[in-house]
């Protein structure tokens, strides 16, 4: 898709073509000094990285690698866009979520750079009569209003409607969505909600307020419950489906249907795999609205929210790196409304601290760093082009799927749909056990001493539906577990680690070690002797060279002394004395819980 310059000057013109077949064998050459004989495909195939759903990221793609036409934005197939100008004019819409009655937050935020509000109303949330004082000197006809209530649709998008009359905003001018989501929330819950009010509202909203929609197609339940892309993408192909079909029983034409829903994803801090998943998602649906017979309709409204799931309540300021990616992957994608979460989201109310610099996140993308000024920067990429290809493709199958089973409703009321989520959840667990997916300040780098952030806490959320996962729950219950034991002793469990040799010889394995068992809030001693630490295990740390030398001799000691575990960091091997082994790529969660089970920490 490059564009040579008007004179036809090509800068790679003067050098010559590289065979792909010369690259995999001094690819194959390199592989094979570090003990991998591998030739051809094979070299190249050692050097991939396997994602979910199949599908496999390559070291290097070319023109080779094709994918089909993506078009032109605001065209279908809207891969590269719903409309045709993007975001260039102003940016993405800025979107804060706002659980609690407070008027002066939602002010404050309307006032330093967020454009639109997501409020949730009802048992969670705002209460449906306090709305009107949340909104209290909001300009409804600049700010845009999307509701999230639940089964308190009905009452709150009536309440809504009555504040624009209330204050005199025309019909025409209103913009927002009435949230009006039955098979979201009975994914969440458990338990749905009549359609009929929703088809009531939809029909409302098309002749009355050509600005509002009556329904989102959220798909956060399904991220939030373990699921991968082609899933997510998937479970809202087959929602918006479930939703078309009430519709149009209900009266409305395809094209007043299609113009009823906003669709509602997660982004991840992996960037690409979150473009690409934006740009699959708009193309799938132009393809749902093709077949519909309203190939015009087919331009997707996108709601992007940064990933809950990828929270950390441990070294909670690491999130806002893992925000910024993931906005900055949004805004890439072509979103049109972004939510960044605050840092402390996971941890309870986020301060006004946290908002601001929520808010500000997408503020920097969009106003210094121009993310915005170019329509899908990333289209062109044969990897992304590639890729959004490939998870297209996952997502029609996983749809597919669903389909056959009855639809979005019959599959998630057998259970099927949540067995398929749980089996992905389970495979992506066995990953972060083993540190293959690393969680920076959580399973890698943890600060076992940090002084805990205390948020206000929020209701607890309504179970009976889909599992909410979060990437560092299996490590937050062993720090959970540490936490406890330094309440009740004044101390946290201890290991002694034990190098041999030089610095030079031990320090990379003896740096392992520490983070390793900080990761489940074991305290790691390198001062003194064994004795003196106060632990009752240690890890060997050194060289291999020198554990064949010396490990025997040291474990030996380190029994004498007390030690009823000794663990060898390093490949597992024959080595007289040592219990254990601890390796990158071990279960590490494993570890760390039989550890502190030896140790007495409930």
């Amino acid at each position: 898709m490059t564009v040579l310059p008007d004179d036809g000057l090509e800068l790679a013109g003067e050098f010559p073509d590289v065979p792909h077949e010369q690259w995999q064998r001094l690819v194959a050459g390199v592989l094979r000094k570090s003990g991998k004989d591998v030739e051809g495909a094979e070299a190249e195939e050692a050097l991939s990285t396997a994602l979910e759903d199949g599908l496999r990221t390559r070291p290097l793609y070319t023109a080779r690698d094709g994918a089909p036409e993506p078009g032109f934005p605001g065209f279908a197939p809207f891969v590269r866009g719903g409309r045709a100008e993007g975001n260039t004019v102003g940016g993405w819409d800025v979107r804060q979520r706002h659980t609690a009655a407070d008027g002066t937050a939602v002010l404050a935020d309307l006032e330093n750079g967020v454009s639109s509000l997501w409020l949730t109303v009802g048992e969670d949330g705002i209460p449906v009569p306090a709305l009107g004082t949340v909104l209290d000197g909001v300009y409804l006809d600049l700010a845009p209003v999307v509701l999230d209530a639940g089964r308190e649709t009905e009452p709150a998008a009536r309440e809504l409607l009555r504040l624009y009359e209330e204050r005199g905003v025309a019909r025409d001018v209103a913009r927002g969505n009435l949230g009006a989501d039955p098979l979201g929330h009975e994914a969440r819950t458990g338990q749905g909600y009549d359609v009929a009010p929703v088809a009531d509202l939809a029909r409302r909203c098309a002749e009355e307020y050509p600005g509002l929609r009556a329904l989102t197609v959220d798909a956060l339940p399904y991220h939030e419950a373990g699921g991968s892309a082609a899933q997510e993408l998937g479970c809202s192909l087959a929602t918006a489906v479930a939703y078309l079909r009430e519709l149009t029983d209900a009266g409305l034409s395809v094209e007043q249907a299609c113009a009823q829903l906003e669709f509602r994803y997660a982004a991840t801090a992996d960037q690409f795999l979150t473009i690409a998943k934006l740009r699959a998602a708009r193309r799938l649906w132009a393809r749902v609205a093709e077949a519909c017979g309203a190939p015009r309709a087919g331009a997707q409204l996108q709601h992007v929210v940064t990933s809950p799931v990828m929270m950390t309540r441990r070294d909670p300021w690491v999130n806002m790196l893992r925000t910024t990616i993931a906005t900055l992957a949004a805004g890439a994608g072509g979103a049109d409304s972004v939510t960044v979460l605050p840092f402390d989201h996971a941890l309870g109310l986020p301060d006004a601290f946290a908002r601001r610099i929520a808010r500000n996140t997408s503020t920097i993308l969009i106003e210094e760093s121009h993310l915005s000024r170019v329509i899908d920067p990333a289209g062109g990429s044969w990897y992304v082009e590639r890729l959004t290809d490939e998870l297209a493709h996952a997502g029609w199958e996983f749809f597919r799927r669903i389909e056959r089973l009855g639809g979005q409703a019959a599959a998630l009321r057998s259970g099927d749909l949540g067995r398929d989520l749980a089996d992905t959840w389970a495979a992506r667990s066995g990953k972060l056990a083993k540190r293959r997916e690393p969680i920076t300040g959580v399973s890698e780098f943890p600060h076992i001493a940090e002084k805990p952030v205390i948020r206000e806490p929020v209701p607890e959320s309504r179970s009976g539906g889909l599992p909410r996962v979060r990437r560092d729950e299996a490590y937050e219950a062993l720090r959970a577990r540490s936490d406890a034991h330094l309440a009740a002793t004044g101390t946290r469990p201890r290991i002694f680690l034990a190098a041999i040799g030089p610095a030079a010889a031990h320090t990379a394995r003896l740096t392992f070690a520490s983070n390793l068992f900080q990761a489940g809030g074991i305290e790691p001693v390198t001062e003194g002797t064994f004795e003196e630490s106060g632990a009752s295990e240690a890890v060997l740390c050194s060289s291999d060279a020198l554990y064949e030398e010396r490990a025997e001799a040291v474990a030996g000691q380190l029994k004498a002394a007390g030690a009823a575990q000794v663990f060898l960091a390093g490949r597992p091997g024959n080595h007289p004395g040592v219990d254990s082994y601890v390796f990158a790529g071990c279960d590490a969660v494993a570890v760390l819980s039989a550890t502190l089970d030896r140790m007495g920490v409930s």
